[in-house]
């Protein structure tokens, strides 16, 4: 299985290498890949173009200036089989520079602060360098996210929950030193590199303590457009193989995964499945299924819900999630399941919202119900990603 898996990967990676050498000259240039192109100026208002200090697309220097960052708050309260528990927490503060100078090269840089802002300085998310050959070729180096998985690919900016789902979570999935390629050929992009299996507060560690192992990811999204029956739809790919050491602190959970996600949106309604597997490890197989309907009721809210199933081949082989469940005892066990439903209302667009919802879950013959609500605010310049990146969906009402 692990050898199939491996040729799986490299598969995908040559598939997508060989079409951006063929497809390096005439690549058509890059645009939103999100249902309805255009209307974040609807959305979002005067808030359009919130973090961007500088513009000057045809200059020879600096095209692109934008000051970034983001704030997540959330409170929530949970009651579980071992009691109950409530906090204010922040969950993200992040704050930095993005550049683009001479149509090709861009710099990024967001430090983050811990959780509840201890300590306020906790290293950097992100810290990068990109020089784009063309829309089909882009080479990035630097500390960046690990791509695998759509749930995981959605940046925290779009995700219409708190939490991401609990087996992609498992796979200790975050940000670390990295050689990526990535691309678009008309409606084909994609995205591979070689990864780091650990990072620190201190950059030149995080940079030259290359004794953790390594990893590697593939992932390929194509757009199917109206082919099944919807408004737009996408199916994304990916794929990880870890060959991690006793030093790593990520992605040393499963030697290998793969995932297929099916995301579709129509008027205003929208759905996400994901399938994801977690092969091989001291803890065994993972397989799980996400499913996340929602409905634009009007243009600035909206409801959510989301569906959990995964299981284990070991009797211990699923960890609860570390935030909510944990805390009131539900810890392992080799089913979960979780059901969340809620109400997420759109300020302006995706850069300010407000998520609240109740989720209810079981793992192990203990279980929890958390009810929660979120404040998110970010600036900067938005992701490309399939739905929920970028724009919401135009309301029934």
């Amino acid at each position: 299985m692990t050898h199939t898996l491996r040729h799986v990967c490299a598969l995908l990676a040559f598939t997508t290498l060989a079409a951006a050498a063929a497809d390096v000259s005439d690549a058509q240039s890059p645009k939103p890949v999100t249902p309805a192109p255009g209307q974040a100026a609807h959305f979002e208002g005067p808030m359009r173009d919130l973090g961007l200090l500088h513009s000057d697309k045809e200059s020879r220097g600096l095209n692109e200036f934008w000051f970034l960052g983001r704030y997540h708050g959330h409170y929530h309260w949970t009651e579980g089989t071992n009691g109950n528990e409530d906090s204010y927490e922040t969950r993200r503060n992040r704050i930095g520079f993005q550049a683009r100078m001479f149509k090709q090269l861009t710099l990024h840089a967001q430090m983050v602060s811990g959780t509840d802002l201890k300590p306020y300085y906790n290293g950097f998310t992100e810290l990068w360098v990109s020089w784009a050959f063309n829309d089909a070729l882009n080479l990035t180096f630097g500390q960046q996210k690990h791509r695998f998985t759509h749930d995981r690919n959605v940046s925290s900016r779009y995700l219409n929950y708190l939490e991401r789902a609990m087996l992609v979570n498992m796979f200790a999935l975050d940000y670390t030193p990295a050689v990526t390629l990535s691309g678009r050929m008309g409606k084909f992009n994609y995205y591979t590199g070689l990864f780091s299996n650990h990072t620190s507060r201190d950059m030149d560690r995080a940079f030259t303590d290359l004794n953790s192992g390594w990893s590697y990811i593939a992932a390929g999204t194509w757009e199917l457009g109206e082919k099944l029956g919807t408004d737009a739809s996408w199916l994304t790919l990916s794929c990880v193989h870890s060959e991690a050491t006793r030093n790593a602190t990520l992605m040393n959970r499963f030697h290998n995964g793969v995932s297929a996600a099916v995301i579709l949106a129509d008027g205003p309604f929208s759905l996400v499945t994901e399938a994801t597997a977690g092969l091989g490890g001291q803890r065994g197989h993972a397989y799980g299924v996400n499913l996340q309907p929602g409905w634009f009721i009007t243009d600035k809210l909206q409801l959510v819900g989301r569906y959990q199933l995964a299981g284990s081949d070991q009797p211990n082989g699923l960890r609860a999630q570390r935030r909510y469940e944990q805390t009131v005892g539900m810890n392992t066990g080799n089913l979960y399941r979780a059901g969340y439903l809620g109400l997420n209302y759109y300020i302006f667009g995706h850069r300010a919202k407000i998520l609240a919802g109740a989720e209810y879950a079981t793992l192990g013959g203990k279980k929890s119900w958390t009810l929660s609500t979120g404040f998110r605010i970010f600036w900067g310049p938005h992701s490309r990603a399939p739905f929920p990146a970028v724009d919401p969906l135009a309301g029934s009402f």
